[in-house]
């Protein structure tokens, strides 16, 4: 058996928590009135049949346009699922184009999967 680094767990788990949030804890942002973004890259049929309030639907066609992110605040980026790569590949992408960003945990599933409000 490896025994794990903590130097480098310390490093991961400070990433971690840096650049990614939960359904929870983006729950308590939005009811706080804090000034963030929430960005779905989602297909937009699947934005239109429902979504996280007052999410801006940004599909992967339309990334370039940056179309709703802002480099004055934090934007929340969610795909479907934890097992999705979408919202990963997109806050990459925003990354590299000088956009503040986190990735929803679980995305849109969890959210769901916590019963919170969704917009359609």
């Amino acid at each position: 058996m490896t025994v794990v680094s903590t130097k480098k767990a310390i490093e991961f788990f400070e990433a971690k928590l840096e650049f990614t949030t939960g359904p929870v804890e983006l729950k308590g942002m939005i009811e706080r009135g804090e000034d963030i973004n929430i960005i779905d890259v989602r297909h937009v049929e699947d934005y239109t049949k429902g979504h996280i309030p007052g999410a801006v639907s940004l599909p992967r066609e339309h990334w370039n346009t940056f179309a709703g992110l802002s480099r004055d605040k934090s934007n929340i980026i969610y795909c479907y699922s934890q097992v999705c790569h979408l919202a990963a590949s997109a806050a990459k992408y925003f990354s590299e184009n000088d956009y503040p960003v986190m990735e929803l945990e679980g995305g849109f599933e969890q959210w769901q999967n916590h019963d919170f409000t969704v917009e359609s």
